[in-house]
């Protein structure tokens, strides 16, 4: 592939990873934007030598344009770039945004630029660390026909593997990913929490062998039996490796865990942990029970032990696993405020252009 000068747009945990990948392909990065001082340590740590402009100028100068961004700030920064004039014919506009498609691009498109969209399903620490955790990775890519071989080869030059996906099947694709991997570290933080709690004094070494045999099987499973079998029926997957009292349909002991984790939130403030347990516990019987795991009579046991104090019992006649009819809401936290999802901590406003954080790390 043609060598191709590159700025990188945000030298967050993403951008700074990405933009060593790509040098280290041959791609000379010409330029970066960095806000925060520790962008500009990271900038300065996966890309030295390079210039640390303002965002316009970054496009201006640059063959390749990594915009590597929060999701919510990409639409603002691609229009506002265009406001400006920054965006030139033949040049290749990648964001890494795992929510859109090459759509949101569109005002880069028309001023000639070349639209795509890469997505790495990996979490990243913006450490020289996550280079070889790129090899092999999957990137989702999603672009006009006639210019996916880019975007695939640009996957391809940084050590992953891509695959084609479809405009519409974004925001589904980003959902998936970010409700497995960060709601399985707020599990683990939950789990180490209650350990802490009954005396353990390393959490982390107890779960680790524990949590990693329950992925590895589940993962394992999910790659030879999940989705669609070769009839076009769903298949069981993961849940087949479920283990546990909710699979044993043994409906006392998850009574008695909802005790326990409820007196934990009563002593710290931790009422999440018995929230989730209650959540996930009634998805898992739900799912066990659609998957021929666990009798009616058992699922229903289980459910029965799961049913909520404060009113939110399964309807009569309601199915095993038939979802209810509104989510859960935000629930305390240990230090009694509220859990909400992860933020990013940097933004600014280079030159006329709206800019964004430049703290993306994926997932």
């Amino acid at each position: 592939m043609t060598r191709l000068g590159t700025g990188v747009v945000g030298a967050g945990r993403v951008g700074a990873v990405l933009g060593s990948a790509l040098r280290a392909a041959g791609h000379p990065v010409v330029a970066v934007s960095a806000v925060s001082e520790a962008s500009r340590e990271r900038a300065d740590a996966l890309l030295p030598g390079v210039p640390v402009l303002d965002v316009p100028e970054v496009a201006r100068r640059a063959e390749l344009v990594l915009l590597a961004v929060p999701d919510d700030a990409l639409p603002g920064l691609v229009t506002g770039l265009a406001a400006t004039g920054a965006w030139q014919p033949g040049q290749i506009v990648v964001h890494t945004a795992g929510r859109y498609g090459a759509g949101v691009l569109d005002p880069a498109r028309a001023a000639g630029a070349i639209p795509i969209a890469l997505h790495p399903a990996m979490t990243f620490t913006g450490t020289s660390l996550d280079l070889s955790r790129l090899v092999g990775c999957t990137f989702a890519v999603t672009a006009p026909a006639a210019v996916l071989p880019i975007g695939q080869a640009l996957v391809v030059e940084m050590g992953g593997e891509p695959v084609v996906l479809g405009e519409d099947a974004r925001p589904l694709y980003h959902a998936a990913l970010a409700h497995g991997a960060n709601h399985l570290v707020v599990l683990v933080a939950q789990a180490g929490q209650a350990l802490a709690a009954a005396g353990v004094a390393d959490p982390g070494a107890v779960l680790r062998p524990l949590l990693s045999a329950a992925l590895d099987g589940a993962l394992r499973a999910e790659s030879a039996g999940g989705g669609r079998d070769a009839e076009g029926e769903v298949s069981n997957g993961a849940i087949t490796t479920l283990t546990g009292p909710v699979r044993r349909g043994d409906a006392g002991t998850v009574r008695d865990h909802l005790v326990e984790l409820g007196a934990l939130g009563v002593r710290t403030g931790a009422t999440d942990v018995a929230a989730s347990y209650r959540t996930l516990a009634r998805a898992a019987a739900g799912r066990a029970h659609a998957a021929g795991l666990l009798r009616p009579d058992q699922g229903q046991a289980v459910l029965d032990a799961l049913a909520d104090p404060a009113g939110d019992a399964p309807e009569p006649g309601r199915a095993v696993g038939a979802p209810s009819d509104a989510a859960p809401g935000h629930v305390a936290g240990p230090e009694r405020g509220t859990v909400h999802g992860a933020h990013h901590d940097e933004s600014g406003r280079p030159g006329d252009a709206p800019a964004p954080a430049d703290e993306e790390d994926q997932a």
